[in-house]
């Protein structure tokens, strides 16, 4: 079975780690976060899948050369511009050559889904398309799908506030397709299928929706990327690339270098990173080849590729370095964002 990624988003929430990595390329537990999404793929029977490319393309081009991620063959389609998501996954789609019923995924989003059972209850309906739909506490964020009783949608609400939302089941960001949606979007055009495609195939009751409440996180903000790893830690996800090497609730991946004195909680320390004497580091993330200097705290913050935070800084929630960003020795920060 063929799928479409859209991975072509700019991640602007996440700045400034993706000013030059993009979302999807950044790491979960040392692994970067498009292959945990093809590993769950491929798990449910998605042999070939097309990354849909906008921005830093060749990012994914260099890391995946030979057209293989988590045993599942790749193939690339990068944007000449924006086109949304409808425009992106019907150039996306041309690019992979679909003819059958096919899978569409938001690559920025973890998830448990149970694919194969979305997939067999949009064969069971007849239907054109289907939504994977996921219940949260605070609808307001996302779009909001309300349904009938047979599972047909019956509105598509993008982000109404949270009072006068219909249902809290919101797009889980997870769809099957059958090919004749890519005939509802006009080929280079800026197309949206939240806006645009869907509330067509609602007037023509030919959208379904099944809601899953199995383990999902959108990691569009540092919040929840930092949750993404926490819930590792914690053990409320199990994701099947990592089979150990949690310890006291941390990870340390190897090749990092922890100074004996120092102090680790709850926090995962990527290759090649050093934190040295006296340092302590609470819930937090260091990407490959940080450096943490003598005596420094870092909490609930994340440092990027290379970047040095300076002997006895202190650094608070929620703080984002960018790749070879520098926090001067006793330099004190709380929720900053410090460019690479």
């Amino acid at each position: 079975m063929q799928a479409v990624i859209l991975v072509g988003g700019e991640g602007t929430r996440l700045r400034p780690l993706t000013l030059t990595t993009p979302k999807q390329m950044l790491p979960i537990m040392g692994v970067p976060m498009i292959e945990g999404v093809l590993g769950q793929l491929g798990r449910h029977g998605i042999d070939e899948a097309v990354l849909s490319l906008g921005y830093l393309p060749d990012r994914f081009l260099e890391a995946y050369p030979d057209g293989q991620c988590a045993g599942v063959r790749l193939r690339y389609a990068v944007e000449p511009e924006p086109l949304d998501t409808g425009g992106a996954v019907r150039f996306a789609a041309e690019e992979l050559g679909v003819t059958e019923t096919f899978i569409v995924v938001n690559g920025d989003v973890l998830t448990d889904l149970d694919v194969a059972g979305l997939v067999a209850f949009h064969r069971r309906k007849g239907a054109e398309g289907t939504i994977a739909l996921h219940p949260v506490e605070d609808p307001s964020r996302f779009g909001v799908v309300p349904t009938d009783d047979d599972g047909r949608v019956t509105a598509f609400v993008e982000k109404p506030p949270r009072d006068e939302a219909p249902t809290n089941q919101i797009n889980a960001g997870t769809y099957v397709f059958e090919p004749s949606v890519l005939g509802r979007i006009p080929l280079g055009q800026r197309i949206s299928l939240e806006r645009v495609t869907f509330p067509a195939m609602v007037t023509d009751k030919t959208l379904y929706a099944w809601c899953d409440d199995n383990y999902w996180l959108d990691t569009g903000t540092p919040e929840a990327y930092l949750t993404a790893h926490r819930d590792i830690l914690d053990g409320r996800r199990h994701p099947s690339f990592l089979t150990s090497g949690i310890v006291g609730g941390s990870y340390v991946l190897p090749g990092a270098s922890i100074d004996p004195s120092a102090s680790v909680t709850e926090s995962v320390i990527d290759s090649g990173a050093r934190v040295g004497a006296g340092a302590q580091i609470r819930s937090s993330v260091l990407l490959p080849g940080a450096q943490i200097g003598a005596g420094a705290i870092v909490e609930g913050s994340i440092i990027g590729p290379r970047a040095v935070v300076g002997e006895r800084a202190v650094l608070r929630p929620t703080c984002v370095l960018g790749a070879d960003a520098v926090v001067a020795a006793g330099e004190e920060l709380v929720d900053a964002k410090i460019g690479g």
